[in-house]
């Protein structure tokens, strides 16, 4: 009978009669080999560290088999097991990251030493620029050194103004023997409220605006554009705006405008008209700019185009407020000035503003709408709904609707406000036997009755009705020789727009 054992290697063995044969075949194979070759056949791929190790095994001379044992006695067979090779690393690579890790290291080294150098000299300046000594010149330097640190970097504005750099920067203002020192401090003030909102409020709660005001009679210009310059970059802050409005800085702004010895700069006046657009634009403020003469100033000055476009963005804040449109329609030729702006094809913006401007006025007063009609705005209107922009064709067409309405409402008052209005019969009996020959008397009275206003609107709608006519031919692809029938000649030298005014 068989019995059933378990060796040193966990290998079993049945234990029966034996013959030479059977003995001899499982003598050739160890536990150790069996177990190799099992895991060779199911690792992924047959790496290559087992491979290897498979290849060296086989080139090894065989060992010789152990004798076979004994027919009826138990197979004891044991080995030790084989010690797994130490697997080599990748010292390249580990090198690499070493290598990397010193890098950074002493990368991130170098920038904290730059920050550190960075802070320890903005202390330095702002300890030069507090000194409380007669020093003059060396806080003039320090001046000048805050408004090249300052100048493109956000960061040194920001920790400056917390080293407190602002108060002895405007306490420098008040120093009228050193106008250089004057110049250095109010260009650093400038730089330091470059986007950045917090130190715009810090000048101004220091006293900054009224020590500027203090300067304005002063003979050299360049201090001049300094204070323009900063009162631009103030204004853009809206808490700012009441503040500088009412301090008197706007009647110094229309003086610097109105400068006729040219002894400051074009760049200087567009900053203070772009410093009066700021302040325009808080409606308390307007109440100080009619205080001056800067409306009938502004539209004196309309002609000249490098100033026209701000001036009408001044004005469409103004006409905002009754004051400003009271002001605005009091000035003589106010309203021709602003129709011929409507005009100015080459100036997209300027259409737009003074389309804008009438567009409000037209809406809020009937006596601003007469004096546009009067002015013949009607004709520019129509003529800027065909030719000008998106923006100015959709204020033309609301004032041109606006003008329909009380066009409509003068005409039922003049008829006693009574029911529908039929229309007038024109030429005799014989029109209704012929209607052409009574359609032709009718066109020819009208011409003869039209006034300048009205003929000029029926050349504009004919030679709209005509261009529309040569596109459709062109998208038709029709010959070029295309002539249209007379009946559309009929209708294009007969008809007219319902939507119009007149």
């Amino acid at each position: 009978m068989a019995r059933c054992h378990r060796n040193d290697v966990g290998s079993i063995v049945l234990d029966r009669p034996s013959t030479t044969a059977h003995s001899r075949l499982w003598s050739s194979f160890s536990g150790a080999s069996f177990r190799r070759l099992i895991f060779d056949a199911v690792s992924c791929g047959a790496s290559s560290r087992y491979r290897h190790r498979h290849e060296t095994d086989a080139a090894a001379p065989p060992a010789p088999a152990p004798a076979s044992p004994p027919a009826g006695s138990t197979v004891k067979q044991s080995k030790e097991p084989e010690k797994a090779k130490p697997k080599p690393k990748s010292e390249k690579l580990s090198d690499l990251l070493n290598l990397a890790a010193e890098w950074s290291e002493a990368e991130s080294d170098e920038v904290t030493k730059k920050k550190v150098e960075a802070l320890e000299e903005l202390k330095r300046v702002a300890r030069e620029l507090q000194v409380e000594d007669d020093a003059v010149e060396k806080r003039r330097e320090a001046a000048s050194h805050v408004r090249l640190l300052a100048k493109e970097d956000s960061e040194a504005r920001a920790t400056l103004a917390m080293l407190g750099v602002i108060p002895p920067l405007v306490g420098m203002l008040d120093d009228s023997d050193d106008v250089d020192a004057q110049i250095a401090s109010l260009y650093a003030l400038l730089n330091l409220g470059i986007g950045n909102d917090v130190n715009k409020a810090a000048i101004l709660q220091a006293g900054a605006v009224h020590k500027m005001l203090k300067l304005i009679e002063s003979p050299n210009s360049a201090v001049s554009e300094a204070i323009i310059a900063n009162f631009l970059g103030l204004s853009a802050l809206d808490s700012n705006k009441p503040i500088i409005g009412s301090s008197g800085a706007i009647p110094f702004l229309l003086k610097i405008l109105k400068n006729l010895d040219n002894t400051i700069s074009s760049q200087a006046k567009q900053d203070a008209l772009r410093a009066l657009y700021n302040l325009s634009i808080f409606p308390s403020n307007v109440s100080y700019i009619l205080e001056t003469d800067m409306i009938p100033f502004f539209f004196n000055a309309l002609g000249d185009m490098e100033m026209s476009e701000r001036i009408l963005a001044i004005l469409s804040n103004m006409v905002s407020t009754p004051e400003g449109r009271k002001a605005i329609s009091s000035v003589r030729d106010a309203f021709p000035v602003l129709v011929d702006a409507l005009n100015w094809n080459d100036s997209p913006g300027c259409q737009e503003k003074a389309s804008y401007i009438l567009m409000v006025m037209a809406h809020k007063a009937f006596g601003d709408r007469q004096a546009m009609i009067e002015a013949g705005v009607v004709s520019a209107l129509l003529e800027l709904t065909l030719l000008g922009s998106t923006l100015a064709q959709k204020r033309a067409s609301r004032i041109l609707e606006c003008l329909r309405v009380d066009k409509g409402k003068q005409i039922s008052q003049n008829f006693g406000g009574s029911g529908a209005v039929s229309a007038p019969i024109c030429g005799s009996s014989s029109s209704s036997t012929n209607p052409n020959l009574g359609s032709k008397e009718c066109l020819e009275e009208d011409e003869d009755m039209m006034s300048d206003e009205r003929k000029a609107v029926k050349q504009l709608v004919q030679q709209s009705l005509q261009s529309n006519m040569r596109r459709i031919v062109k998208r038709a692809n029709l010959p070029q020789d295309f002539v249209p029938s007379d009946h559309f000649k009929s209708l294009t030298s007969s008809s007219t727009s319902k939507s119009l005014p007149f």
